[in-house]
């Protein structure tokens, strides 16, 4: 194929990429996205004409929904033939969720694309302005706010490179007219015709009349997407700075905040917070049902209860005047887990992963930690009631109950916390205390036990 000098009414590709235009340079790996499609089509064949052929490299997902997936994916290597491009294609399985099925199929395309991309890597989409206007109305119904309003990024990191769309200011009405003149065939998905999705039937239906009415509304809800990242922008700012003034903490398996002093936020700064709180550590944001749960459900419950929401991968909990926020992995926890371990005193490090995904991990020092013979086997098992210890340095031994209490150790991590014995034995308790008689003396060597627990 002859690939003639790529422009769109007079935009030429190397405007189109600019922005890029360092970054398509130097990286080790661009990957575009073609699925076949007008969109995909005409982005890989102006790429061609920008960069190299021989360093791009085309991804197709094989959804396995339409009856002619086997048909596309044959259109699509002989189009990356024809224009001396690599293809990598995959097959997905797609599971419907709750979000429907259109949403079960990105979940999927974005999962692969995320394991393909290589550290500082490019990933190439060819979403177009009117796809931007889709999206726009579609966060518009369902009540999104500042974040959903701000529609597509023009480019965001992924996995281990960046993903970046350079097309949102062009419109399909004009990749039709640039792929006609470039004689360029792309195949039609017949799902795009059905009214029963909501993307459809906004293109279909609405997005005419809007045209027909305000021709430059794509212009118009580009610039409301830019009002709206900016507002966004100083939201995720602001709550930021108020989580600093909160006393933010990080937590075993989370973090936490002051209550009283997140009360004293009125009321819009109070939700911001807890908006963006999961999202700045890389969490899923809470809708507003879900904030005015947790505000109902765990904060303004009495101060002795120890009250539990849970949403997601997340939990919110409070205890001592704090909010937690937890992150939990769905792994069932078994008490009655036991396990052997044999220290190596030649190690430097050693590791004991346990079921519920945490790990103990024993570092050599000197001075502070736990003292055992050479090739001591520790039995680690977990609390079952009426044990009793004397942590190094008190008086007298108590319950593990009024131990817990008196460690301010939060009620949901009592019964997972690994008890380590020597024999019969209790020796340490995670990495709160190490007993009386078990504890390094000034210049002994020993082993410092730490538990890290990522997830509850």
């Amino acid at each position: 194929m002859t690939r003639t000098p790529a422009t769109i009414k007079g935009l030429e590709a190397a405007a189109l990429f600019a922005p890029w235009q360092q970054q398509l340079a130097v990286t080790p790996q661009i990957l575009v996205a073609l699925s076949g499609g007008l969109d995909s089509t005409v982005l890989l064949h102006l790429l061609a004409t920008a960069v190299p052929p021989e360093r791009l490299c085309a991804v197709h997902i094989h959804h396995g929904l339409s009856a002619n997936a086997d048909h596309w994916q044959a259109r699509v290597e002989d189009y990356c033939r024809s224009l001396g491009v690599k293809l990598k294609t995959e097959a997905v399985e797609v599971t419907a969720t709750g979000e429907g099925i259109e949403a079960a199929a990105r979940s999927a395309r974005y999962a692969v694309f995320e394991r393909l991309l290589r550290q500082d890597g490019l990933l190439v989409l060819g979403h177009h302005g009117d796809d931007q206007v889709e999206t726009m109305l579609y966060q518009l119904l369902r009540g999104s706010g500042a974040k959903g309003l701000s529609g597509m990024p023009a480019q965001r990191p992924l996995g281990s490179g960046q993903l970046i769309r350079p097309l949102l200011a062009v419109g399909r009405d004009q990749l039709q007219a640039y792929a006609k003149r470039q004689k360029l065939s792309w195949v039609e998905d017949e799902s795009n015709s059905e009214d029963k999705f909501d993307r459809n039937y906004l293109r279909k239906h609405v997005v005419p009349a809007l045209a027909e009415r305000w021709p430059d509304y794509r212009q118009s809800i580009q610039l409301s997407a830019e009002h709206s990242t900016e507002a966004e922008q100083l939201a995720e700012t602001l709550a930021g700075e108020d989580l600093c003034a909160l006393d933010l903490r990080e937590e075993r398996a989370g973090w936490s905040i002051c209550i009283e002093q997140l009360l004293e936020l009125n009321d819009a700064r109070q939700r911001n917070v807890q908006r963006h709180w999961p999202a700045l550590c890389n969490l899923p944001r809470p809708n507003k049902k879900i904030i005015a749960e947790i505000n109902r459900a765990v904060i303004q419950v009495r101060e002795d209860a120890d009250p539990l929401l849970q949403w997601q991968f997340m939990q919110w909990r409070r205890f001592q005047g704090r909010l937690y926020l937890l992150a939990c992995s769905g792994t069932d926890f078994d008490s009655q887990q036991q396990y052997q371990w044999t220290l190596d005193h030649q190690s430097l490090d050693q590791v004991l992963q346990l079921s519920d995904s945490s790990q103990l991990i024993v570092e050599q020092t000197v001075g502070d930690g736990l003292v055992l013979a050479p090739e001591q086997t520790l039995t680690i098992r977990y609390r079952e009631g009426g044990e009793r210890c004397k942590p190094a340095g008190r008086g007298h031994s108590n319950s593990l109950k009024k131990l817990f209490l008196e460690y301010g150790v939060e009620p949901w991590w009592r019964d997972r916390t690994p008890l380590l014995y020597v024999d019969k034995t209790l020796v340490a308790v995670g990495d709160y205390w190490v007993c009386e008689g078990w504890q390094a003396q000034p210049g002994q060597a020993a082993k410092k036990i730490l538990w890290r627990h990522n997830s509850l």
